[in-house]
């Protein structure tokens, strides 16, 4: 590897200030260059290896347990969580006497992961529960004081997964009957009235488990909930059967993918390649999925077609279809979920085009991106908010105006904690409400205000470093050569995996590599055979690169010599296996 000095930081690391696509390439800073080598030194491991383990932070002596993360080693006691205890008993005591019991749920991934924990494991001991998903567009997020009423008055004991920690009135309004918060958004100065409120992101926590999505909380409960009854002689249901849910919440909720958060979706993903849950089966195959599965496959594959219900359609039928036992109606909720998913998309094609027009219009060089329109589908703007952070490399708000209010959702980046941003401001009283976490948060907004939140919003995200890295710059790993790029090289990297949210995937620069065949695939790609003297080419492929200006400057680049940017991977197609860069970039040599 070569150190970012030696390159020309300044102007860029190969000195490409401005590639083909207008980005300025950062490299590994110097300080994780010295420690990459002196991984390399102590572990032997390979270099591109290494820095991917120094970004990490990962200590020599630490290595060999970080690529092969065991959640028996990194499962935090559940004990640690404030009110764990009155929430596993208050289960099991209803599960002792029979009492029905409701799972509220929020209308999302993680959601209805963490509603399907709940129902299979209680399916398991012989207890069917009531699903209640609140409609997005008639009831909003979390609880309301209507359903809570008509489910206490049924139902001895509600457990709400994924909202409820900053619902006062609506827990209140659920006389009769104990209510259970297990949750990972930011809680309030006060909690709400019940029973238990098992969150990580209660102000009174340390935080250390933060970054958990709510998922990851349910399993922690029902780690300790098996305990007990382990403790009373009954053996509890298998739960790391269950850890493939975990997992795609994980993902799905752009949890960071560090500490135990590894090991889930570790774990989880080799739960899901069993295929033993039907509901994840049948919208693997309605998907298309042949390979096995990956941290890809449940962000952008999987983790969009579930969260097709409760965007545009029926909001229960994402968590229906976790929870389904029952291979002919998982097939039916699946189809059904796919073909929302493909509307879905449309919707927020136009959505995303206007928003991004508008927030240009509006400029996207300051510390936060928005844009807020009448008649734009309240399903779709967490989606599109995200598709913006992305464009820009900025906390994101779209906003869909509707009469004297607007509804919101905001994505973030990497070390700003957009939660806590909007809930000083809810607390300011720029916002009707407000909350989330620190990648995500929803927000209500009167019309005459929004100016003001969102200025108000740009200014507390800028206090964070918000906006102080450029739009378009593209971080790097380091320098790779073609012939570095092997099956071995690219297993080594996946060890290092998960890659996600707070753990990018690793992206290498190859320098001055000649253009051996350029061929356009279909409308919209171009797949390329590069090398240089010393081996054999090596094959590329540039998604979506007549989209861009990426497309046709390598067209025009002919058989000269280029710096590509990008991942390496195996493909599979065809049958045969094939290493591969999944090409991002390109800058003339």
């Amino acid at each position: 590897m070569i150190a970012a000095e030696t390159l020309g930081a300044a102007a860029g690391y190969l000195g490409v200030a401005a590639s083909f696509t207008g980005r300025r390439w950062i490299g590994p800073e110097l300080d994780r260059e010295r420690r990459a080598e002196a991984l390399a030194q102590a572990t032997r491991l390979a270099p591109a290896l290494c820095s991917v383990l120094a970004r990490a932070e990962v200590p020599a002596e630490e290595v060999a347990a970080y690529l092969a993360p065991s959640l028996r080693m990194l499962l935090p006691d559940p004990m640690r969580l404030r009110d764990m205890e009155p929430a596993a008993e208050r289960l099991l005591h209803a599960l002792e006497r029979r009492e029905r019991i409701a799972v509220f749920a929020d209308y999302d991934v993680d959601g209805g992961a963490s509603a399907a924990l709940l129902l299979c494991w209680l399916r398991a001991l012989g207890h069917d529960a009531t699903l209640y998903i609140p409609d997005r567009i008639d009831e909003g997020y979390g609880p309301n004081e209507a359903a809570m009423a008509a489910l206490a008055a049924d139902h001895g004991l509600i457990v709400c997964v994924d909202c409820g920690t900053l619902s006062h009135g609506p827990i209140a309004a659920a006389r009769g009957a104990d209510v259970v918060v297990v949750d990972h958004h930011l809680g309030a100065e006060t909690l709400p009235p019940a029973l238990a409120v098992v969150n990580p992101n209660r102000q009174d926590e340390i935080g250390d488990l933060g970054h958990l999505c709510a998922a990851g909380v349910v399993f922690l409960l029902l780690v300790e909930a098996n305990r007990r009854l382990r403790a009373r002689g009954v053996t509890g249901p298998d739960l790391m059967a269950m850890l493939d849910l975990v997992a795609l919440a994980t993902v799905a909720d752009v949890a960071p993918l560090t500490g135990v958060n590894r090991a889930f979706v570790r774990q989880g993903l080799k739960v899901m390649a069993a295929r033993q849950r039907p509901g994840l089966v049948a919208l693997a195959d309605v998907a298309r999925i042949d390979s096995a599965p990956g941290a890809y496959h449940l962000g952008f594959v999987l983790g969009p077609r579930v969260n097709a219900g409760g965007r545009i359609g029926a909001a229960d039928l994402g968590a229906r279809l976790l929870a389904c036992s029952d291979t002919g109606e998982a097939t039916r909720l699946a189809a059904q979920l796919d073909a929302l998913n493909a509307e879905r998309r449309a919707i927020e094609a136009a959505v995303r085009d206007e928003a991004l027009a508008q927030a240009e219009r509006r400029g996207i060089d300051g510390p936060l991106v928005w844009a807020a329109a009448e008649g734009w589908h309240p399903g779709v703007i967490g989606i599109v908010a995200a598709r913006l952070k992305e464009a820009t490399n900025r906390p994101a708000v779209v906003i869909a105006l509707d009469g004297a209010e607007g509804k919101g959702s905001a994505r973030s980046v990497a070390g700003v904690d957009l939660g806590a941003a909007v809930q000083r401001l809810t607390a300011e009283g720029l916002l009707l409400r407000g909350g989330g976490h620190r990648m995500a948060a929803g927000l209500t907004v009167a019309r005459g205000q929004l100016e003001a939140a969102m200025e108000r919003l740009g200014a507390l995200l800028a206090r964070q470093g918000a906006g102080s890295t450029g739009a378009a710059d593209l971080r790097l790993d380091g320098l790779l050569m073609p012939g570095a790029a092997t099956p071995e090289l690219i297993e080594a990297l996946e060890a290092a995996g998960p890659y996600g949210q707070g753990a990018p995937a690793p992206r290498f620069a190859l320098p001055a590599l000649q253009i051996r065949e350029a061929r356009r695939v279909g409308d919209r790609h171009l797949r390329l055979r590069v090398g240089d003297s010393t081996g054999p080419a090596l094959d590329a492929i540039a998604f979506g690169a007549f989209d861009t200006p990426l497309g046709p400057a390598l067209e025009r680049s002919g058989p000269g010599r280029v710096h590509l940017a990008g991942r390496i991977e195996i493909n599979t197609y065809g049958g045969s296996r094939r290493v591969q860069l999944r090409l991002d970039d390109a800058a003339p040599a």
